[in-house]
Formats: structure tokens, sequence, C-alpha cells
């Protein structure tokens, strides 16, 4: 897609990758979408001649499509770059970060490095939930476009106030671009999104990120809210080339599929966005639609995170659009196969500045990838630190409990635990059929075997279990 925009500036780089390489780039990148390409100037489709609007995505697609293969030493270079301006603006506007910059030996007039930066102290959630307007700024510079606020979606009951900018938002668009252009999609085919904060509604075009860019083929929405019976006669009617949902929807859907075998015959692809991808997703799909799965990472506040790699199923971190740290409990950087908490630091966001900040997930790095990006490399992600199971020694650990459902005949449609205490955990049961006793002893047994302990386990049973205010599902929630 569009590769002959990019073609002769790819050539020029050769010299810096071998030969093997240049080429691994080649079959590696954007297929023809040039029939697509949105014109402006009337009677005139190729070369078309995009407007203003497509013009300056396109110049930041040429720019993404080089610097994905640049060396992590080269990519942090930018980085600092950047956040030197970030950090001057941050310390000259806002007395909370005029402290915690200064406090790290930085000055205007000197330069910000990442001695600076790796001094700083990590931001937590509860912190700009806490700070609020202190982290605000509404003197922005006037190119960075109109200032606009939003919230998260709040999943422990508290959210996010958050500013963002034009800037921030095309930068979002730009990682979406991305995405779409990673995966080859085809620009023709019918997209339909089922998730939260959306009204069932039909339109001619996909959205934002194509917009102005390319021509695409129709879209369609639904609230991730709406019965679940309702979301399949609505898939059967669409019957969509790409389907874009939460993982738990996802699963739902494709359990309810396979059960009635129920195909769609035109979908290619599944994208998951909105929470942490479960063990065996991937391969339910690929059994109940024939397709694979793409995930993405992102958050309201901070944006594109890591886009899900177009031959593998780790992630590139967005490195254009933010600095991702995954270090451990005392800060020190995680290695490969190490599990440490995401660290996130925007770096375009001039409405409001975040430094280091601690969303509350959970990660894991891994190494270069073999598609020869230089992007870094996250090879799972965890979810939510709050999801983790907490044990009377003080051990915590990531619970991985997919495959309950197999337990008791596959009588549960629907499960949820919850952990009250240090000992006791209430799991949450809708079922299609009454449990036996035995089966109810399978249950208890195959969880305690899981989670490792002998926790007092309490089945309450349901007709079934609602989304969070959020829109979001989690199998495994501590109120501890």
């Amino acid at each position: 897609m569009i590769a002959a925009v990019f073609v002769s500036r790819r050539a020029r780089r050769i010299g810096r990758r071998d030969a093997k390489m240049s080429a691994r780039r080649d079959a590696h990148g954007m297929s023809d979408c040039t029939d697509f390409i949105r014109t402006s100037v009337k009677n005139l489709i190729w070369p078309a001649l995009p407007g203003n609007a497509g013009a300056l995505a396109l110049a930041l697609q040429f720019q993404l499509e080089q610097s994905q293969w640049w060396s992590l030493a080269e990519l942090a270079s930018h980085q600092m770059r950047q956040l030197q301006l970030l950090a001057r603006h941050a310390y000259e506007k806002l007395p909370f970060w005029r402290e915690r910059l200064a406090a790290c030996g930085y000055r205007p007039e000197r330069e910000f490095n990442v001695e600076m930066f790796r001094a700083l102290p990590l931001l937590s959630r509860a912190e700009v939930q806490a700070r609020g307007e202190a982290l605000i700024c509404r003197d922005v510079p006037p190119a960075h476009g109109a200032i606009s606020r939003g919230q998260t979606s709040g999943s422990t009951g508290t959210p996010v106030i958050y500013n963002g900018t034009a800037l921030t938002q095309l930068m979002w668009t730009a990682f979406s671009l991305r995405d779409h252009l990673w995966h080859r999609r085809d620009f023709s085919g019918k997209l339909a999104a089922i998730r939260l904060h959306v009204p069932e509604a039909e339109r001619g075009f996909w959205g934002p990120a194509t917009d102005g860019v390319v021509d695409t083929g129709p879209f369609a929405s639904l609230n991730v809210t709406t019965d679940v019976e309702y979301q399949l006669a609505w898939l059967e009617r669409h019957d969509p080339h790409y389907l874009l949902s939460l993982p738990s929807n996802v699963e739902e859907l494709a359990r309810r599929s396979l059960a009635r075998k129920l195909r769609l015959p035109h979908l290619r692809e599944v994208r998951t966005i909105g929470e942490a991808l479960p063990e065996g997703l991937r391969g339910l799909v690929r059994e109940a639609w024939g397709v694979k799965v793409s995930d993405i990472y992102s958050a309201q506040e901070t944006g594109y995170i890591a886009l899900q790699c177009p031959d593998h199923e780790q992630y590139h971190v967005q490195a254009e659009g933010a600095l991702i740290e995954i270090v451990a409990d005392d800060g020190t950087p995680c290695g490969p196969g190490q599990t440490g908490h995401v660290v996130i630091t925007p770096l375009h966001n001039f409405a409001m500045p975040l430094f280091r900040y601690r969303i509350g997930d959970l990660a894991e790095p891994g190494p270069q990838c073999e598609c020869g990006r230089g992007l870094p490399v996250i090879r799972r992600i965890h979810g939510r630190v709050r999801n983790m199971v907490s044990y009377p020694d003080g051990r915590k650990s990531w619970p991985s409990l997919g495959f309950v459902r197999k337990s008791a005949g596959d009588k549960i449609h629907q499960f949820q635990c919850i952990q009250r205490t240090i000992d006791r955990i209430d799991l949450m049961l809708a079922i299609s059929a009454p449990l036996t006793r035995a089966e109810e002893d399978e249950v208890r047994a195959t969880i305690r075997k899981a989670l490792g302990h002998p926790f007092e386990l309490n089945l309450v049973y349901c007709n079934g279990i609602a989304r969070s205010a959020s829109g979001k599902f989690e199998e495994f929630r501590s109120e501890l």
C-alpha cells in the first residue's frame, strides 16, 4: 500500500543495511493501494493529488516508513531531541514539572539528557488522578491546534481526566493508518466495529485514519453492551471483511459461532483493542472463522503504545509517538523474559505532559523482531496490575484461567473470579445447565490448581456477568 511513494527514499537507505535486509523490507513493505488514494483535483485520478489532510497524513507515513527500520540507538536519539522540547515547555508552564525537572538537574539552558530523564520519579496513575489540573497546560504552541478534553473509561471507578491537542489526535490517526498498512488491509472492504460509546450506525467510509487519504469501503458500528445474540445477527447481516472489538466480546462471539457452525464468509481479519488478549483467543478465532487476530495496545490518555507486528504475534512499540519503558518493582529495566510495569512518556502532548507515567499495566519485553524492524518489542501484554492474584505469603502472580470453561462438561457459559480477601475468592458463574456436586468440585479443583493455592472458593450463580462501566470485562479481579 502506497509502496511506490517510498521506493526512492528506501533505496537511498540501502547502504545502512545489507542487500538481504533491504529485500526483507520490500517483502514486508506496503502493497500497492494507489487505486484508492483519494484525489482532491477534479478529473484527476492518477497520479492522485490528495488535499491538505491527505498530504499531511502521507507525509507522516513517509517518515514512519523510514523510522521503523532504524536502530534502537537512532530511535532513542530522536526521542531525546523531542523530549528536550517537551521538558522545556513543561518546566516553563507547569510548576509541578518545574519542581520535578529541577530536582533531577534540568534547567532550560541545559540539554535534557538520558540521565536526567531516568532520574525523574515514576508518575503513578493515582497521582495523575489526584493532581488533576496541576498536570494540564492550556498554553500550548499555536501550531499544535485546538485543545480537547477527555477521560479514560474508569475501569476502577475513577477515570483519568486528560487534555490533548489536534497534534496528538493527528499522531493517533497516523498510527492507525500505519496499522492498516502494516497488515495490508484491503481498503475497499467493509469494516465493522463493536465497541463502547458508539451508536448502531452505518456510513460509507472507515473513519479519521483513512479520511482524506484513501477511498474505502463502508463502515458499520454497534455498541459492545448490545446483547450478544443481537450482535451475531448484526454480524451475519453485515458480513464484514474486518471486525474490530474487545477481546472478551470477540471470544463470546467466536464461541457462539462455533456452537452454531456460523461462518462469516467474507471475514479476513479480527482486530482487538481495549483489553489484554487472553491466551487461546487467536486459536479460537481461527477455529471459528478461519482468520487471524491483530491486536492493538493503546490508552486513551497516552495514545498508541504498540501495534502487533504484521509478520509475528508480538508487538512493536510506536517509538515515534512515545518512549516506553518496562521496569521492575525497583525501577530497573526489564529484559526479555521478565515481566514489569509499563511506563509511558508521550512525546507530543504539550497540553498534558506526562513524564514516566506508570499506567498500571504489566508487560514483558522481547528481543529484536525477526521482521527486521528496529522498533522495540513487547512480547506479551499481561494487563492491569490490579488483576493479579495475591497470596497470603505476600506473593503475587498473573492468573491464567481461560480453560475454566472446559471444566464441568462445558456447562459454564461465562465466569469471573473476584478476590474478596487474601484467602477467599468468589467465582461468579453463568451456566447453561445446573452443575452437579462433582462438577462443582471439579471447578474448584481446576481453579486451585491454576492458582497454586487452596483458596476458599465460593461459587455464585448468576444469569450473566455484566461488563464494567468502562465496557471492559475481566476474568479475574482483585478487591484487595
